[in-house]
């Protein structure tokens, strides 16, 4: 019975060797790596790519760097969390809320945003009053 070049050693060890390169090439250039919001710099790039035209005035960039809150001057409050290898965004509404909790001495949200698909955020952001409040503020404004 003849070896075909399915069952041919040396074949297989070169398609091993190719994959685990390519592997090792995707870690060194950090690709599939969770996106990161370093600077609000960052925090506004994302949320001009999930809602067109939205201006933060205010933003509170999660601690570890995976999600951010953003305040517009219309009253708008944005939700951004990882989505793959970029950010989703949600604008906040009435049916949005907040569950508040300290964590080794520091205070901890967990972002409802009302939508079942994009589900909930738990993050650790500076002034954590001033952001329930806001969102809290969603619910008494009608904004159709």
């Amino acid at each position: 019975m003849a070896i075909g070049p399915a069952m041919n050693p040396l074949l297989f060890l070169a398609s091993l060797v190719a994959i685990l390169a390519l592997a090792g090439l995707a870690h060194w250039l950090r690709l599939g790596a969770p996106p990161r919001l370093a600077t609000d710099a960052d925090a506004r790039a994302a949320a001009a790519e999930a809602v067109d035209g939205f201006e933060a005035t205010r933003i509170g960039l999660d601690r570890n760097g995976t999600s951010a809150l953003l305040h517009d001057s219309d009253g708008r409050v944005l939700l951004l969390k990882p989505h793959g290898n970029f950010f989703a965004g949600r604008l906040l509404n009435a049916s949005s809320h907040t569950e508040r909790w300290i964590d080794q001495g520091r205070t901890c949200l967990r972002i409802v945003s009302g939508e079942k698909r994009f589900g909930s955020v738990t993050l650790e952001v500076d002034d954590p009053d001033r952001w329930v409040a806001a969102i809290d503020a969603l619910g008494s404004v009608d904004r159709a």
